[in-house]
């Protein structure tokens, strides 16, 4: 909205602290900013004191650096997934073959793409719904998208091509998805969220399928937590990776990279 008063702010801000938003003061300068008019302000309010994901009701989310279109029933970006952009991208020279596997909304292999010159990038999901979303972001770059499990639909011309994939598959155990906040539990896809019951069950399937995908010498990039980096570890490393960890205290963020040897 343009020409937005002071108390139309405040109100804003009023209206979500009592929804309970911790960052109620952040969340109402976007979607004033966002805003068309005041009726549709009072839309994106009471969507949010709903639980709808702030990032689903502006219809984007600020991903390292990047704006990233997101549309509702679809994974929302981490901040903490930044890390495993920033992991990627120094393992990726120009001119490489990029698979951004359960993709989302394509935030992290637009991100190494807008990073790295003229990558050749791929994005996969299971999801059509996120395919269609992940299109139009990674398309930006120049990137293709395919829908269906893992590596299946990719195609196979690729085999023994790709550099570098990057994958945020889900890994929350299955028990403890009813212990997540609302935002995730009840508007994000449960299969874009369940790993299975100790959270690595995609990731045991992704080692065993990755070997044949990479080049010599080509990198597997996956974000995991902390409690389960061991065995998501064991998972690649069972493949034949060479297998190290990477981790950030700021962000609270995990990696597990495998290398294809040579």
């Amino acid at each position: 909205m343009k020409d937005v008063g002071a108390d139309v702010v405040s109100r804003t801000v009023s209206r979500l602290r009592d929804a309970g938003c911790v960052f109620a003061e952040e969340e109402a300068e976007l979607i004033v900013g966002e805003a068309a008019d005041a009726t549709e302000l009072d839309i994106m309010v009471a969507r949010r004191m709903s639980g709808v994901p702030l990032e689903v009701i502006l219809g984007w989310v600020g991903f390292h650096g990047l704006r990233v279109e997101v549309d509702a029933g679809v994974f929302v970006p981490r901040r903490r997934t930044s890390f495993l952009v920033r992991q990627a991208v120094t393992l990726t020279r120009p001119r490489a073959v990029v698979v951004d596997l359960c993709c989302g909304t394509g935030a992290i292999g637009l991100a190494v793409a807008a990073a790295v010159p003229h990558v050749e990038l791929h994005a996969c999901d299971v999801d059509p719904v996120a395919v269609r979303n992940a299109a139009r972001n990674v398309g930006a770059v120049g990137g293709h998208t395919w829908c269906g499990d893992l590596f299946a639909p990719l195609p196979t011309t690729l085999l023994g091509r790709v550099h570098v994939v990057v994958v945020n598959a889900p890994y929350v155990p299955t028990a403890e998805i009813a212990l997540m906040p609302a935002e995730a539990r009840d508007h994000e896809p449960h299969h874009s969220l369940d790993g299975g019951v100790d959270g690595v069950a995609f990731h045991r399937r992704i080692g065993a399928e990755v070997g044949r995908w990479l080049i010599p010498g080509g990198h597997v990039l996956i974000e995991t937590s902390e409690g389960q980096a061991e065995l998501s570890a064991d998972a690649l490393s069972r493949a034949g990776l060479d297998v190290t960890l990477a981790t950030s205290e700021d962000l609270g963020a995990t990696a597990v990279i495998g290398r294809r040897r040579e």
